[in-house]
């Protein structure tokens, strides 16, 4: 298991999404470059880092705002190693089709790419604390159709169904479930490339998950010979050094496939105390890694990204609140362990 988040997107969130996303092609805002306005909590990436979006509106951004307008400087300027930072988006069940619009125009606007991250898969997380998706195939392909009109045309990158192949093959789900799954997310993948300017990387697991040979045909029954990639470490801790050598024994697999890492809380390595089953979850310690770049250690890893949204809780573990729930004490740990 990962702790992935129920749904990532809170009402008031998938709202201003939209009208974030208005607001700023009509401003001509842009995303990039400089420090952001002071007392806003919005610092950038440096240009030469910009490829992605920076949602000037996300949980780290606002909680700066609070620290500040509390005379808490030392704890925004530790947010701001957060807020400054292109993060995953993760589409909510509802008004996908809005939300994904929304997000995909304010990226459009300011000349980046959105980062989307696609999470409702029927029966989703096995029934964990991030369980959910909609109910059934049927719903699911109607969802995916809602985003891919939001997207349209605009630069987008999607990170595909975190744990989804993975638990088709750990077999948590039934035999004639997970037959469909693998339809569902071929088929995601078909529709989402035959956008002009969607890249897709389908989610592949993570260094400290059985062999990289088990899951070639799963793969490909996924679709990931369409896809542009596959992703590895979506909300886990192993280092990159480790995800490397993972997704390049499973490129070897899956026809020398690029593939994309989740580096948002690698900072220190994985966990290695306490209850294995448990590891993974709010695990004390753990830091920032590299931030978000196209400019990485190996031609097969397109790049680094913070596909989970650091400081946001993995479950109802350690004292943390729900999955997907922003934890500012949490934040505040790993930017200040952040070498």
């Amino acid at each position: 298991m990962v702790g992935i988040g129920g749904d990532r997107t809170s009402a008031r969130t998938r709202a201003s999404a939209v009208m974030l996303g208005a607001a700023l092609v009509l401003a001509g805002c842009s995303s990039g470059g400089g420090t952001g306005e002071p007392g806003t909590g919005n610092a950038r990436q440096p240009a030469s880092e910009g490829r992605f979006w920076v949602n000037p509106d996300g949980s780290a951004a606002r909680q700066v705002a609070a620290y500040e307008k509390a005379g808490k400087s030392a704890e925004a300027a530790q947010i701001r190693k957060i807020a400054g930072q292109p993060t995953g988006q993760w589409i909510g069940v509802e008004n996908a089709e809005s939300e994904a619009r929304g997000i995909t125009e304010a990226a459009a606007a300011s000349g980046r790419t959105a980062l989307l991250v696609l999470y409702n898969i029927p029966h989703r997380d096995c029934g964990q604390y991030s369980r959910g998706g909609v109910a059934g195939g049927s719903a699911y392909r109607a969802w995916i159709d809602a985003v891919a009109r939001g997207i349209g045309d605009r630069r987008t990158l999607v990170v595909l169904e975190p744990d989804a192949v993975l638990h088709a093959v750990d077999e948590c789900i039934t035999a004639p479930l997970r037959g469909e799954r693998y339809d569902l997310l071929e088929d995601a993948v078909t529709k989402l490339k035959s956008l002009k300017g969607t890249e897709v990387y389908l989610d592949a697991g993570n260094p400290g998950w059985g062999r990289p040979e088990q899951l070639r045909e799963p793969l490909q029954r996924a679709g990931i010979g369409r896809a542009d990639g596959f992703s590895v470490n979506v909300s886990n801790f192993f280092s990159t050094e480790d995800s490397i050598a993972y997704g390049k024994q499973l490129s070897a697999e899956v026809g020398n496939k690029h593939f994309v890492i989740d580096t948002s809380r690698n900072g220190n390595g994985p966990y290695t105390e306490g209850d294995p089953a448990q590891r993974w979850c709010n695990p004390p310690g753990r830091a920032l890694g590299e931030v978000p770049t196209t400019k990485t250690a190996d031609p097969l890893v397109d790049a680094y990204l913070w596909v989970k949204r650091p400081g946001e809780s993995d479950g109802t573990c350690k004292g943390g609140p729900p999955a997907g729930r922003w934890w500012a004490g949490y934040a505040l740990a790993l930017a200040r362990n952040t070498r």
